[in-house]
């Protein structure tokens, strides 16, 4: 049974972060650990969130519980979201380098990059900001996760404002948003990007790059970022191709926010409309770029 790290926000009562990247792992047959990062009653979108951002020292305090029980090295996916302050980013960049040391002294050698059960997938979804409001993070994350984050990654999952903070580069047509997340020198799936009066998901690495473009949905709940995430990474994990992967993942995730607006819910219902997620309610194909 694949295994999953994640080191991410918990929110109680909303869809997001752990909370959402969970039960999309699970659904698809992947264990997860959720270390927290914060402990929020409900998104700070809807209002003050109750709770608060969880101590560095008990984050890594939790980390090394989870590697003293042995567990590194049967992590199959490693994947981080939000972060309080960077104290926590540099607890997630050293537990990284643990899971990898540890899945290399399991099979006795460093074994060629790809996605398999012989190695962990490293998956960095930059949780920065958003346009048109920017950062909403402090500066000293946004660099730490840049800094600390990015060169261990073997996925990065920025939305568009994403990508031009941490690459530097203005992004004003799809030629300059497939150079930018080229630059970031690892596989990279980049939503919201505008596309011909609809919304783009781009995925791009050394050698392809694919783009699936959808309706803008109207009233889209939050979380569908951390949604699209868990999607691609269960994907790939269980063995697909990335124009498939990300064709479903993006059928996937569009079919569940149209969900939500037919039941008139504030949150994405994933529990509930797992069936809506396992067979999308649209079919979308990717263009090549």
């Amino acid at each position: 049974m694949p295994l999953a790290l994640l080191i991410s926000s918990h929110v109680a009562a909303s869809t997001v972060g752990g909370g959402a990247s969970a039960p999309v792992l699970n659904a698809a047959g992947i264990d997860s650990m959720l270390v927290p990062t914060v402990l929020y009653g409900r998104h700070p979108g809807w209002g003050a969130p109750g709770g608060g951002a969880v101590a560095s020292g008990l984050v890594q305090s939790m980390l090394d519980a989870i590697e003293a029980q042995g567990l590194y090295a049967g992590i199959d996916l490693v994947l981080t979201g939000y972060f309080a302050d960077p104290a926590q980013v540099f607890a997630a960049a050293a537990a990284i380098d643990a899971v990898r040391a540890a899945r290399r002294d399991e099979a006795g050698a460093n074994e060629p990059d790809r996605i398999q059960q012989d190695r962990p997938w490293i998956v960095i979804d930059p949780v920065l900001g958003d346009a048109p409001d920017g950062l909403y993070v402090a500066p000293p994350i946004a660099l730490a996760i840049r800094d600390q984050l990015l060169p261990r990654a073997d996925l990065v999952t920025p939305n568009a404002f994403e990508l031009g903070y941490l690459t530097g580069r203005p992004l004003t047509d799809l030629g300059s948003m497939l150079r930018a997340a080229r630059a970031l020198e690892c596989p990279a799936l980049v939503t919201s990007l505008p596309r011909r009066g609809r919304i783009g998901v781009m995925y791009c690495d050394g050698d392809e790059a694919w783009m699936v473009t959808h309706e803008r949905c109207p009233h889209a709940p939050k979380g569908t970022g951390d949604v699209l995430t868990a999607e691609f990474a269960a994907a790939r994990l269980g063995g697909l191709a990335p124009k498939p992967a990300l064709e479903r993942a993006v059928a996937a995730t569009v079919s569940l926010v149209m969900r939500a607006n037919e039941l008139g819910s504030r949150e994405l219902p994933l529990v509930a409309e797992i069936a809506a997620r396992r067979d999308p309610l649209v079919t979308l194909e990717a263009e090549a770029l």
